[in-house]
């Protein structure tokens, strides 16, 4: 029996789950089979993709410059993702039901964390991307301090709300507030969240709409003083590309999820959750996968180190012409117009 205001520490994940109404299966489905079977593959990918991208940052001098620290922090977040989801695709379907509190808050708290430090590494991006441009600054020059205190916030920000709903922002004692994609969470733990991650995408809308259009704005003026250099029109486009795939990726990934969470958390009664949660959350881990193709195989450098890095693997030697080849200014494809003998922007976004 359910009384309201007592707590249930020493209840099972049955009591919770049955309660929320999520169905918790006693064998293995074939649709639970399905998506653990996508969901280490996902994992795996991200796994090896993210440890590429982090032994490519750490062999490659060039890249040891403040703006590569966030791109080494985003794929240090992605591979901590990875590891929370394979985590979890070992601890799903019916072995759900044989773990204990601390179990699952653990479980639930290792995929918060890492998502949450992802999506928060996205925005500092951006965030240092605007800095750069609207002070006409080399990515070389970018202030070591602002960064490393950036890569602070973002995992102080990603423990919070990680750790949170374990000690406090839970509802084992407040039944009525369960959600019911996370029968152990609040309903307002998963609002708020799907909410953050909104205002994250809104932030990054109007950071690289803003640079877009003050990027067009010099294009133009300069075109008006040479006539029409093609390069010019090349520049506008690179920045309307990158901005596209940027943000593009990052709804096509975690849309679906957050628009789920937040039903959830507002509580829709006649809103089928549970249907397609599994999907979701396996769409928001591709993400991880995602970014280090938007973030870092753009950039023809990173790639030369990549394919050094393969063949190196493969017992084969890279090729010479290959190690000479000119270094990139920064991450994705370069951009670097001039105005007044000074560079407009050293990198793409």
């Amino acid at each position: 029996m359910v009384t309201m205001g007592h707590c249930y520490y020493n209840e099972t994940i049955g009591f919770f789950y049955n309660h929320s109404g999520k169905e918790l299966s006693a064998h293995w489905r074939p649709k639970d089979a399905v998506v653990v079977a996508l969901g280490l593959t996902v994992s795996a990918l991200v796994l090896l993709t993210n440890l590429l991208v982090i032994a490519a940052i750490a062999s490659n001098r060039r890249f040891h410059q403040p703006i590569y620290y966030l791109l080494g922090n985003l794929a240090a977040a992605d591979l901590f993702a990875g590891v929370a989801y394979l985590f979890l695709m070992f601890h799903t379907g019916p072995r759900t039901a044989r773990l204990s509190l601390s179990a699952w808050f653990l479980r639930q708290g290792l995929l918060d964390t890492s998502l949450t430090a992802s999506v928060a590494t996205l925005l500092a991006i951006a965030v240092e991307r605007h800095r750069s441009v609207m002070a006409v600054q080399l990515h070389g020059q970018l202030p070591r301090g602002r960064v490393l205190a950036l890569i602070a916030g973002v995992w102080g920000a990603a423990l919070g709300l990680g750790l949170l709903p374990a000690h406090f922002w839970h509802c084992l004692c407040a039944l009525d507030r369960c959600s019911r994609m996370a029968p152990l969470l609040s309903r307002s733990y998963l609002a708020v969240w799907a909410l953050s991650s909104l205002l994250v995408f809104l932030l990054m809308v109007a950071v690289y709409a803003r640079i877009f259009f003050y990027v067009r704005r010099r294009v133009r003026r300069m075109a008006e003083h040479v006539s029409c250099h093609p390069r010019y029109r090349e520049t506008t486009l690179s920045l309307v590309k990158t901005v596209v795939i940027i943000l593009g990726a990052f709804v096509v990934c975690w849309t679906p999820g957050q628009v789920l969470l937040l039903l959830d958390g507002l509580d829709c009664k006649s809103c089928d959750v549970l249907a397609l949660e599994k999907y979701v959350l396996l769409l928001a881990e591709a993400n991880s996968l995602v970014n280090a193709a938007v973030y870092s195989c753009r950039d023809a450098e990173m790639r030369r180190t990549f394919r050094r890095l393969l063949c190196w693997a493969c017992g084969r030697r890279a090729d010479p012409g290959t190690a000479r080849a000119s270094p990139s200014a920064g991450p994705g494809a370069r951009i670097a117009l001039r105005e007044n003998g000074h560079p407009l922007i050293d990198s793409t976004l």
